[in-house]
């Protein structure tokens, strides 16, 4: 707002500031009160002398009613002048005030020795003829003397003007516009020396790191060659050359625009890259949940052949109470599937475990334990759950895909990575990663470290945990110490003095913006599945990936028909499948909406099928290709992937032939099963009347196959589909062969042949002859 000593210039030409938007004054029209103004995009509009005298938004631009120093910049005051420069605005305001009251303290009551003096008393001469005194005084000073205290050239008209700035800004009026000229300017960079410096900074940010001397040389190179070089059209050297500053120069100016240089190559790089959204001040439970993945510093023995392997684990952490909401364990990376899951954790209550007392339920005052447990159907333990509202990640593959945009319409929530190279978006996953490690994993048998060279002798051989123990030890470990531990440096605005755990402040949330009690329906975890959109075979029923699945009481309605959907997938049908399991797929009954499993057409009628995932069915199909294989049905690709599996090695052999990478691709399979049978969620119990429209689940369930059962399982599996084979080929048991000389016990073979057989023999001669 405008204070009420300023006068708003409007005369033509002249700027306007309303509400932050600068305009111009166009026309001024006195006789009608009200003048035209102009944006700089061309837009007018009329306003009146009234308008803008009452506007509060009102004010004239600095850029056109300062004047001096204070153009286009921020008002001056004293303390921007320098040590030295005090003293003599001091002495000018002394001489101002001696010219208008006749005392250079300004105050007749406290007058200096000999004030009054005769050509300044105010009482026998006018404000004229002391501002000639005044300046035929300064004008007799020595030239020297009066040159260092500023007072050289000083006129009657210099005077007028020093008073009328010091009525109007008091002492800082009375300083020279010298003093207080433009900073940050030097006035050897020229435009072709700025294009240059801009021109290598372009080039040296996306190379390596280099010395200011070479930016030096580089800067000199591209001045010499773009604007000191020959006219290639007319062959003409330039008159003069461009000037250069110099290195000390140069070394200022590089320090001024891009800082000191002491940052990575890499991390300059990144940012420069454009910021988005600015920043974002969490303030509720769930507005921004962090994920990340890391390599846990700890060796554990796999499920299957007791390999000592580093698994990796994944949080999901949420931003304001720093809660760890959920995680996972992998023993390799994780996928896009792992990550959905997740999610649906983030968004479960979490089930109290066998061995968990009742100090680990939900503690959290103002809901009860009871009225949640009644809600999810079984005792939570006291871990937030909630609707993610924003997902933070960084930029790997698992997280880019165009399941995981499925995953996030599905969810209702937004999933956005964070700047390239930019750790510091997710600093709240690298510090709790940093306290997982220091408060659990370092008490571990088989901790690795976070540096090959500090680690332990043998960190394999200290290994004892399993996979499953190390995920309960963790789950145990977030609910009672994590959940529980003061928070140090991340206590909330509203009391930061105050002694706050991710639990207090989830339950303080409570009073603050309520709680919204959620729980997703147990088909959520159907529409987090990747999504395939087929047609269903009257005969062999629907191909998902390379393989046939079938049903036939599921499919009994829908064979050879089309589906009634509309759109881009028009007449298809809808099928899930879990990438971590593929020996079914699920399929929604559009009249019951219940969610039905479709088996794999290959496998076996009896006996146990080894679980495998989408990495085995690419390397079945693509060895099947090789092989000339062209299947009539997939009953013939059993072999091919029970031989993938392993059936061709003897099974007391698996340990000794197998490469360890194979034997961590066997244990990830039977985990990423075990996984998949976790999340996928039990049937509730039915009726008989209504069994059928409950959710089916494939015969061959996922069970936990220890080494050697694994490999004894796939030979007994490939003995089955043999059997099965023969007998398909001949219904009917055909009768055994009889007994080597048989013939010779049922017949004499000494027996001479009857006369007419004889006879008939020895006409034949006759009649030739």
């Amino acid at each position: 707002m405008r204070s009420a000593g300023t006068v708003l210039d409007l005369s033509p030409g002249a700027g306007v500031v309303l509400d932050g938007t600068e305009w111009t004054v166009e026309r001024r029209e006195p006789h009608l009160g009200r003048v035209q103004l102009v944006a700089r995009d061309g837009v007018r509009q009329r306003v009146s002398f009234r308008f803008l005298a009452n506007h509060p938004g009102c004010r004239p631009p600095s850029r056109t009613a300062s004047t001096g120093a204070d153009r286009g910049r921020q008002s001056r005051t004293v303390e921007d002048l320098k040590k030295g420069r005090l003293e003599l605005v001091e002495l000018r305001m002394a001489h101002l005030l001696e010219v208008a009251t006749g005392f250079r303290s300004g105050d007749p009551l406290r007058p200096g020795p000999g004030e009054p003096k005769p050509e300044y008393d105010p009482d026998t001469t006018t404000l004229t003829g002391r501002r000639r005194a005044k300046a035929a005084e300064l004008a007799a000073l020595d030239r020297q003397q009066a040159k260092l205290l500023g007072l050289d050239a000083v006129s009657v008209h210099t005077l007028i003007r020093w008073e009328t700035r010091r009525r109007k800004f008091g002492l800082i009026g009375c300083a020279d516009d010298r003093w207080l000229r433009e900073s940050g300017g030097h006035r050897t960079v020229s435009e072709e020396v700025r294009e240059a410096i801009l021109a290598v900074r372009e080039e040296t940010l996306r190379g390596a790191k280099v010395s200011m001397r070479t930016k030096d040389r580089m800067i000199r190179q591209y001045i010499r060659e773009t604007f000191d070089a020959k006219d290639t059209d007319t062959g003409e050297e330039p008159k003069a050359a461009t000037p250069v500053p110099s290195y000390r120069t140069l070394c200022r100016v590089w320090k001024e625009w891009f800082g000191s240089g002491g940052a990575r190559q890499r991390y300059a790089r990144s940012a420069e890259l454009p910021m988005k959204n600015g920043h974002v001040v969490v303030h509720r439970p769930g507005q921004v949940v962090a994920l990340d993945t890391t390599v846990l510093p700890v060796m554990v023995r796999d499920g299957v052949f007791g390999d000592p392997v580093k698994p990796h684990l994944t949080i999901a952490l949420d931003t304001y109470t720093h809660s760890l909401v959920a995680f996972r364990l992998t023993l390799v990376s994780d996928t896009a599937v792992d990550v959905a899951m997740l999610l649906r954790d983030v968004m479960m209550p979490l089930p109290m475990r066998a061995d968990w007392g009742e100090e680990l339920e939900w503690p959290y005052p103002g809901l009860p334990a009871a009225v949640v447990s009644q809600f999810a159907g079984h005792k939570v333990a006291g871990l937030p759950f909630f609707t993610p509202e924003t997902v933070t990640t960084d930029h790997g593959s698992v997280y880019r895909n165009h399941h995981l945009v499925e995953v996030q319409r599905v969810l209702g929530c937004n999933i956005l990575p964070s700047r390239v190279l930019r750790p510091q978006d997710k600093a709240a996953c690298e510090r709790a990663f940093g306290t997982c490690r220091q408060l659990l994993f370092e008490l571990l048998t088989g901790y690795t470290g976070i540096d090959i060279a500090d680690r332990g002798a043998d960190p394999a051989t200290d290994a004892i945990l399993t996979v499953d123990e190390l995920e309960h030890l963790i789950a145990t470990w977030i609910v009672s110490v994590w959940q529980t531990r003061q928070l140090g440096d991340y206590a909330p605005h509203w009391d930061p003095d105050g002694i706050h755990s991710p639990n207090s402040l989830f339950a303080a949330s409570f009073a603050q913006a309520g709680f919204a009690m959620e729980i997703p329906a147990p088909e959520l975890f159907y529409e987090l599945l990747p999504v395939h959109y087929v047609a269903i075979d009257a005969r062999r029923g629907v191909k998902i990936r390379g393989l046939w699945y079938d049903d036939e009481e599921v499919l009994r309605d829908y064979r050879g028909q089309r589906s009634t959907r509309g759109g881009k997938h028009k007449g298809k049908w809808v099928i899930r499948r879990d990438p971590r399991d593929r020996r079914g797929v699920f399929f929604q009954d559009p009249i019951t909406h219940a969610w039905h499993a479709l088996a794999w057409t290959g496998m076996p009628s009896v006996g146990q099928m080894p679980a495998f995932g989408d990495a085995r069915v690419r390397d079945l199909l693509k060895k099947a290709d090789a092989g000339g294989l062209k299947p009539k049905s997939d009953d013939e690709l059993l072999p091919v992937l029970l031989e993938l599996i392993g059936s061709a090695i003897p099974v007391a052999r698996w340990p000794t032939q197998m490469k360890k990478s194979q034997r961590i691709e066997h244990a990830r399979e039977v985990l990423q099963a075990e996984s998949a049978a976790a999340d996928r969620p039990r049937p509730a119990p039915a009726e008989p009347a209504t069994a059928a429209d409950s959710v089916t689940q494939p015969e061959p369930e996922a069970s936990v196959l220890r080494w050697p059962q694994r490999g004894r399982q796939t030979r007994d599996t490939l003995d089955a589909d043999r059997r099965r084979r023969r007998e398909a080929a001949g219904p009917v048991t055909p009768t055994p062969p009889p007994a080597l000389g048989s013939r010779f016990r049922e017949r004499n073979v000494f027996v001479l042949p009857e006369d007419d057989e004889q006879e008939g023999h020895d006409d034949g001669p006759a009649d030739a002859g």
